[in-house]
């Protein structure tokens, strides 16, 4: 890691800015509308800048965005987007510009972050994500016997509840209060409109512990105000939240958008099962509004945070379940969600927490969603269950101790492409329906971030060693059943 870029050279970072002009763009973007919604920047900063461990157990709040591209932030890159809550967070922590999700669709990250091991090891983590006939089927979730971050978390002593996107299992086998959360308000499915509720298999699908929740306000706002109202709760135990929301997921619909609610809602409830898809809507200009509300909505859970003394002993982490959709920026990336390409799994990645992390840090070393299981764990003093050892690397000793980067391959496979990085270079391959081998390639991320100049033939002895590395990780893993397809 290093400290704030503006004070380092001048190599080119995203959208082909100077790391000098790229900090001072985003400092500038976020700087009017921290000193209107918070008070003043400086006053706000100085508040985080000394590191030292607590020696208590943190809350931890992990915020997780759905669909959101890995430069859709104006702390990275994008010029269009004006995000100055989240880019203050980054400012008072860890700006990652190499955090990976653990696959490129939501189910199997979402299983991935909360196992610490790669979603091929479960079943459900083979669907890429969970939906259609698969939502049905009573072996496609996360077992309840298999321990999760909030069951480990639990067993410490913590309080647990998730707000928002589940997605790793419907009713009556699986959901968030039978793999260790406490409370929960969210939806199961994959996507949600967002104010009816419905799905796309016409289905109203708001729950509240696990029972039918009536609310057709705009979600995002929804799940904003149940979490700030946990964080004003009187705690007696350390606590985890989950706030998981849909945005910026399809359909595309801001705060304004009933009429386009309810026109979406009554395809999807008359058997359109692709209503909510919107191939037929949606814009860029959209996009950006709802990303921005987000950036506000998260903006009023710091402040609750701050507002109730919470903040400096809460660890705060910020990503997106995998690459961007549609609408996305990603800028120089390549490939989009659901690839094994850079854009389909590289992903916005922010961590703060005052009390055991500086301020100003960037780091560019690469981690992937299941490290956060583990590095969470050893913060509030818990340990894996060694009966399902985790794929997941402990960053805790480099991110608030002294110790080196972490080592080890990171590691992708989804049912048509793989892929594997090991220090600046990445291994992709490609496959058929048959899962025959149908393309590789070996790129230089250190100078090819978009992934073109495929180096494989210059570089034969590299390739072979990490396709053999791939392969090795992939022989571990259920195999695909058959007819695996992806569902969009």
């Amino acid at each position: 890691m290093h400290e704030d870029p503006s004070t380092h050279g001048s190599d080119v970072r995203p959208g082909g800015l100077s790391r000098r002009a790229f900090v001072g763009l985003a400092g500038a973007t976020a700087a009017g509308a921290v000193a209107a919604t918070a008070g003043t920047a400086a006053a706000q900063e100085q508040a985080f800048t000394p590191a030292a461990h607590p020696g208590e157990q943190p809350n931890i709040l992990i915020i997780i965005a759905d669909d959101l591209g890995w430069a859709d932030l104006s702390s990275y890159g994008a010029p269009h987007i004006s995000t100055p809550n989240l880019d203050r967070l980054a400012r008072q922590g860890v700006r990652f510009t190499d955090g990976y999700a653990g696959s490129s669709t939501c189910s199997p990250t979402r299983i991935s972050l909360y196992t610490g091991r790669y979603p091929g090891r479960l079943y459900a983590g083979l669907s890429e994500p969970i939906a259609g006939p698969d939502a049905l089927d009573p072996l496609r979730g996360i077992p309840p016997e298999h321990p999760t971050l909030a069951s480990l978390l639990r067993g410490v002593g913590y309080a647990t509840v998730m707000y928002g996107k589940w997605h790793c299992g419907s009713l009556p086998n699986f959901s968030p209060l039978k793999s260790g959360w406490d409370e929960w308000l969210g939806n199961f499915a994959g996507g949600v409109d967002y104010f009816s509720k419905v799905n796309n298999a016409g289905r109203y699908d708001l729950y509240e512990n696990d029972v039918p929740h009536q609310d057709l306000r705009y979600y995002t706002h929804i799940l904003t105000e149940r979490a700030i109202e946990y964080v004003h709760r009187g705690h007696e135990k350390p606590w985890l939240m989950n706030l998981n929301y849909t945005t910026p997921h399809w359909p595309w619909e801001g705060p304004g958008d009933q009429a386009v609610s309810d026109e979406l809602s009554a395809r999807a409830r008359s058997g359109d099962a692709r209503a909510l898809f919107h191939y037929d809507g949606g814009s860029v200009a959209k996009y950006v509004e709802m990303v921005q509300d987000m950036d506000a909505s998260i903006g009023e859970v710091l402040r609750a945070l701050r507002d109730t003394g919470q903040d400096r002993n809460t660890i705060v982490l910020f990503k997106s379940d995998n690459g961007g959709e549609r609408f996305s920026y990603q800028w120089p990336l390549r490939g989009g969600k659901v690839d094994a390409l850079e854009g389909g799994i590289r992903i916005p990645t922010i961590l703060r927490w005052p009390a055991g992390v500086s301020a100003r840090q960037v780091c560019d070393v690469p981690v992937v969603s299941m490290d956060w299981n583990p590095t969470l764990l050893a913060a509030a003093g818990a340990a894996p269950d060694p009966a399902y050892p985790m794929d997941g690397r402990d960053l805790s000793d480099y991110l608030w101790g002294s110790g080196q980067p972490p080592e080890g391959d990171l590691f992708w496979r989804v049912v048509d492409q793989g892929a594997l990085r090991r220090g600046q270079w990445k291994y992709w391959v490609s496959h058929d329906v048959d899962r025959n081998v149908r393309e590789e390639a070996l790129f230089d991320l250190s100078v090819d971030q978009r992934e073109e100049a495929n180096l494989a033939r210059k570089q034969p002895a590299l390739l072979a060693e990490l396709r053999d590395a791939w392969n090795r990780i992939e022989e571990t893993l259920l195999d695909y059943p058959p007819g695996a397809v992806r569902s969009s």
